[in-house]
């Protein structure tokens, strides 16, 4: 009996892991703007500390939700990779590039990518100015 009851404290327990959840584009709506998110370039997804995902059609979405909330609650900041579409990557390890001639969902014109290679070719081929995670919350609070 204790075997049992330990097991199903355990699966109770990983069950509200924080785990991302695949986007079902065309159908998931943005928990920010509450359009559908379409766009497979620039989704990005929060996952709290208890499971419970939140998905955006736009980064700048996520950080503006982000903004009024407590970032605690989170262990999980998600973002499409823009070179890698429907590919969710750890924000945190992304560079961000702000480029008018990248049009983004929300007209933010604001692009992730996990590789910072990648992130300064497209700036060289598109113009632009690339911000880190941290350095893009602090520039969308302003």
């Amino acid at each position: 009996m204790k075997k049992l009851l330990y097991s199903l404290g355990f699966l109770a327990f990983t069950a509200c892991s924080p785990q991302p959840q695949a986007i079902d584009y065309g159908a998931d709506y943005c928990d920010n703007c509450r359009m559908t998110i379409v766009d497979q370039k620039h989704a990005a997804e929060l996952v709290t500390t208890k499971g419970r995902a939140y998905k955006f059609d736009a980064i700048e979405c996520m950080v503006d939700y982000l903004q009024q909330r407590e970032k605690a609650d989170f262990a999980l900041f998600l973002v499409n990779d823009f070179t890698q579409a429907s590919e969710l990557v750890d924000a945190k390890e992304c560079q961000f590039l702000f480029s008018p001639n990248i049009p983004s969902p929300m007209g933010g014109f604001l692009s992730a990518f996990h590789s910072e290679e990648e992130a300064k070719r497209w700036q060289a081929e598109k113009d632009g100015k690339l911000y880190d995670w941290d350095e893009l919350q602090a520039y969308l609070s302003q």
